[in-house]
């Protein structure tokens, strides 16, 4: 507990200090922001900042800070140092800045970031990508919690499917109607209740205050078989540290914001409470895995993450806490779901220079969006593997994409002479993470673990070294 105190601490910390340098490094100014500008009642709308707030939080937050927590805590104490130091200097980071270039770039969405700072090709690449990715998103949050509402209901698949249709349904409405008539209403009280339920789960762990493996244990890997630390950990937990995923979701609330300088607690601010509920959470899953809660609990301690949360949820707060959970383990997806396939529209729409102020084309949009997302979600639910397929292509594509983002807003900040390190380290960083896991994962070229750190200490240093040929071939120095 004393690992887990210091870790709430230090992300306070990290907010309060290296978010301020983060923001002094951007500089915000008062120049009219797209919500203003731009105003269109769809997709452009200004909210009172602590709304947007809640609704980022819950965007980028789904059930990934909760279940990648969960995963990530067999690896044992290394789960809190990853989670502090990823969320304050990478994560957070690449949120704040991508959150904010959108801003300055009239409200663009992700590829056409990545394509103003590292050429066509490349935002024709992000676009496929990033697209491809929301719809991954949009399939599996389908599923999940249809599944589990649907066993509520009953064991039959026929309360799968209906439920299947129900989400199918709301999502269509989420992804076309004004971003202030559904989005803007009901996600502050599900942001609220994911709050009350971590805060909660926080007070019974001080109140507890188990033995759980510390830093000063050592950094040895809990669990073996759940893949080794490098670079598994840093795809396992992604939502509570980086995650490219909220690159594609910031532009919506970037074009919801009344002043620039709201960044830092709307996009710092909100990465770093999303590290703080996978840090709680990883520290129950701790307790539960490895400090005798499992046992308290009268289950076995090989449960699956959506069954740690209900069971603790409802064993620890009692039947309100039970009714948290599956708020928390059925509405996070299905609003993270939304949200990919709205921005998915956007982006699309961004490419084809198509407005979206009438319905008629948003609805052109839609359609194939949401004939894809169903293909996808058949594979989900036809194939007894397919939510593990998605899902494992799912965390290493996510983790690339943050990797891209780095990099663009490396580039920004180099040609505005501005102090570029920040950015650059998390980059060079992440892009050796998914090269090693590229090369050493079961389900892609399935090398050698030697491999994987070989490579990853090369392109490692390598992309530092065509970074530095680039800045010397474009004259570029920043300030000192």
């Amino acid at each position: 507990m004393i690992t887990f105190t210091l870790s709430l601490v230090a992300l306070v910390v990290g907010y309060l200090v290296y978010g301020r340098i983060v923001e002094r490094i951007f500089a915000p100014d008062d120049r009219p922001t797209p919500a203003v500008s731009m105003a269109d009642g769809v997709d452009y709308v200004v909210l009172p900042g602590w709304k947007i707030f809640m609704i980022q939080f819950l965007n980028i937050a789904g059930t990934g800070p909760i279940f990648g927590a969960i995963m990530g805590a067999k690896f044992g104490p290394s789960a809190y140092l990853w989670i502090v130091l990823g969320c304050i200097f990478a994560g957070a980071v690449h949120d704040y800045l991508s959150g904010m270039l959108s801003v300055r770039h009239g409200g663009a969405g992700l590829p056409e970031l990545v394509g103003s700072y590292l050429g066509k090709r490349t935002k024709q690449v992000m676009l496929v990508f990033s697209v491809f990715l929301l719809l991954m998103v949009g399939a599996v949050f389908v599923y999940s919690p249809a599944l589990i509402l649907g066993k509520l209901c009953g064991d039959s698949l026929t309360w799968v499917y209906a439920w299947c249709v129900i989400i199918f349904a709301y999502y269509f409405l989420a992804t076309m109607l004004p971003i202030d008539k559904i989005i803007g209403k009901i996600y502050p009280f599900f942001a609220i209740a994911m709050l009350f339920m971590a805060v909660a789960l926080m007070v019974v762990l001080f109140a507890k205050w188990p033995s759980l493996p510390e830093l000063t244990d050592g950094l040895g890997n809990m669990s073996p078989q759940s893949g080794t630390i490098f670079p598994c950990l840093f795809i396992t937990i992604a939502c509570g540290a980086i995650s490219g995923f909220h690159a594609t979701q910031s532009p919506l609330m970037a074009r919801c914001m009344k002043s620039e300088r709201q960044g830092r607690p709307l996009f710092y601010g909100a990465m770093i409470t999303e590290g703080a509920v996978a840090l709680i959470w990883a520290t129950v899953s701790m307790y539960f895995f490895y400090g005798g809660a499992a046992e308290e609990l009268g289950v076995p301690a090989t449960l699956q993450a959506p069954e740690v949360v209900t069971t603790v949820s409802q064993g620890w707060l009692g039947v309100f806490g039970g009714a948290l959970a599956i708020l928390g383990v059925v509405a996070a997806p299905i609003t993270s779901g939304d949200t990919a396939l709205r921005s998915a529209r956007l982006i699309i729409a961004e490419f084809l220079h198509m407005e979206q102020h009438t319905i008629r084309r948003r609805i052109y949009i839609c359609i194939p969006v949401f004939a894809f997302t169903l293909a996808l979600l058949w594979f989900n639910i036809a194939d007894e593997n397919g939510f593990n397929i998605i899902w494992n292509y799912f965390g290493w594509a996510n983790q690339t994409l943050a990797a891209f983002t780095l990099w663009t807003v490396t580039v920004y900040l180099v040609r505005k002479r501005k102090f570029y390190w920040i950015t650059l380290l998390p980059a060079m960083f992440m892009t050796a993470v998914c090269t090693a896991f590229l090369l050493i994962s079961d389900n892609s070229f399935g090398l050698p673990t030697i491999v994987g750190y070989v490579s990853a200490v090369i392109v490692f240093i390598l992309s530092g070294i065509l970074f530095a040929a680039w800045i010397r071939n474009k004259n570029l120095r920043i300030k000192s």
